[in-house]
């Protein structure tokens, strides 16, 4: 009892203290319309259910997240999905579905052949301890499925969080994701959140965002960060050797911006396209996948603020890195835990990851 106290009361004290430290971007945040500090869920709630699918976001939604994160990517035929990696292998039975096809990108197929795949088995086989007979047979969604799944609830409808992936391969996918958020009421017929909604948009492409800012200029932006070939040119040139005995996590967390200028101009082309924020990447306690470059160093966000921008890190999923990240001063963390981000955050959901689970079918 004494421990849980104690934890309870350092938990208080970091809060208080992020949100001691977090006045400009509280305030930045406010302007914007946008939740502080903001749960994003990334990829839905997909540390419990399959990453972009009914599962995962549902999951999210009931928790009381944020925001729901997503990709987006578009079909030969047309229409607006979500899905992360721009092929098929990692998450879907592509290769026995279509064998001839299984290395092709996702726009070389239409949505019809997309939603005979089979969407959640891969997780269940990649995460026995977590697995659901119920999550085999799910399928890819498209942004409509999406927003469906957020106007549902009518005590919460979480917000979109809305990456442009690999635009470079969907020329025009910006104006075809305005004229759909206008389409099902999320933008107004002027370009402005519709009252009730909150949208978020965001790309790691300099392009897309100067695109995005054309078309929907009154709707928030974000520029996503990275230290490499074509973001922030790095101060050590060098790609990650496999052979070599350093991990890919310790290769990334030495990555760093060439030096301050170099952040600040990626800061400055950000502010002046649009952008309320920015979303960098984060150095993870304990490394593995998701752990990249040290990108929210105090310096880092002071300068963001300073500028008028927003941070909003991705993706962390630990309360270690939580604690980390939030001292650093961010605003708004992308995480595949929402249920555990909202326990930080002193906003625990009503109910269980399982109870909501079983709830929505699952």
């Amino acid at each position: 009892m004494l421990a849980r106290s104690l934890i309870a009361a350092l938990l208080c004290s970091c809060i208080g203290l992020a949100h001691a430290k977090g006045a400009e971007g509280q305030a930045l945040a406010k302007a914007a319309d946008i939740p502080w500090p903001a749960v994003i869920a990334h990829r839905g709630a997909s540390f419990d259910a399959p990453e972009s699918t009914r599962a995962s976001y549902l999951l999210a939604r009931d928790l009381g997240a944020d925001y729901l994160e997503m990709d987006l990517q578009r079909t030969r035929d047309g229409q607006l999905i979500a899905l992360h990696d721009t092929n098929l292998g990692r998450t879907t039975n592509i290769a026995s579905q279509f064998p001839q096809q299984k290395d092709q990108p996702v726009s070389q197929f239409t949505l019809a052949q997309l939603k005979t795949l089979d969407a959640g088995s891969w997780y269940n086989q990649a995460n026995p301890g977590r697995a659901r007979a119920s999550y085999a047979g799910l399928k890819i969604l498209t942004l409509d499925d999406i927003i469906d799944i957020a106007d549902q609830d009518p005590g919460h409808r979480p917000g979109l969080y809305i990456e442009t992936k690999a635009p470079l391969l969907f020329p025009g996918i910006e104006q075809d994701l305005k004229a759909k958020l206008v389409q099902r009421g999320w933008l107004t017929a002027d370009g402005q959140v519709a009252p009730g909604h909150r949208v978020v948009l965001q790309t790691f492409e300099k392009g897309s965002l100067t695109l995005l800012n054309q078309f929907m200029p009154k709707v928030p932006k974000v520029l996503l960060l990275w230290v490499g070939e074509g973001s922030i040119e790095p101060k050590v040139k060098g790609a990650y050797n496999p052979a070599s005995a350093e991990t890919k996590a310790a290769y990334y967390a030495r990555q760093q911006p060439r030096d301050r200028a170099e952040f600040e101009r990626w800061l400055d082309f950000a502010k002046a396209n649009g952008a309320v924020g920015t979303g960098p990447s984060a150095a993870l306690t304990q490394g593995g996948d998701q752990s990249y470059m040290d990108l929210v160093q105090p310096w880092m966000n002071q300068m963001a603020h300073a500028k008028g921008l927003l941070v909003h890190v991705y993706t962390v999923d630990d309360p270690v890195d939580f604690r980390t990240v939030m001292s650093a001063g961010v605003d708004g963390i992308f995480t595949n835990r929402s249920s555990e981000l909202l326990k930080f955050y002193q906003r625990p959901a009503s109910r269980t990851v399982d109870q909501i689970l079983e709830a929505n079918g699952f």
